[in-house]
């Protein structure tokens, strides 16, 4: 089993960065497929970024593309989400997730983080 658990959130103005990282406890993640997601209250939790095991192909929601970059840490067994020219409607709970195959299919996620707030005020 592994515990992944998010820290970086928190209150900014728009226009800002924050970075986001999920470090992972349990095992190593080496071979899984990392990614962040996020849900805002009231609207049910959508893809930001996913990255592959081998850290050489990442894809991005069309919302965030050009504006966040994820990365990971084998040595860390972390994941990063860089969140630059933030707006109020990135404003969300983000949780990270791990797979070993996919991230397509949210409810066959092999784990999830308990999430963190990220509150981005016009």
């Amino acid at each position: 089993q592994a515990q992944l658990v998010e820290s970086g959130g928190g209150l900014v103005q728009a226009g800002d960065s924050l970075r986001l990282s999920c470090a992972a406890s349990g095992r190593t993640l080496s071979r899984y497929m990392l990614g962040w997601f996020r849900q805002s209250p009231g609207k049910e939790r959508e893809f930001v970024a996913a990255i592959t095991w081998s850290g050489g192909t990442t894809s991005y929601a069309g919302s965030v593309k050009g504006r966040f970059t994820i990365s990971r840490d084998f040595a860390k067994n972390t994941v990063y989400l860089q969140m630059n020219s933030l707006k109020p409607e990135d404003t969300a709970v983000y949780y990270c997730a791990a797979d070993a195959t996919h991230l397509a299919i949210m409810s066959k996620i092999d784990y999830w983080g308990q999430g963190t707030q990220v509150t981005v005020s016009s």
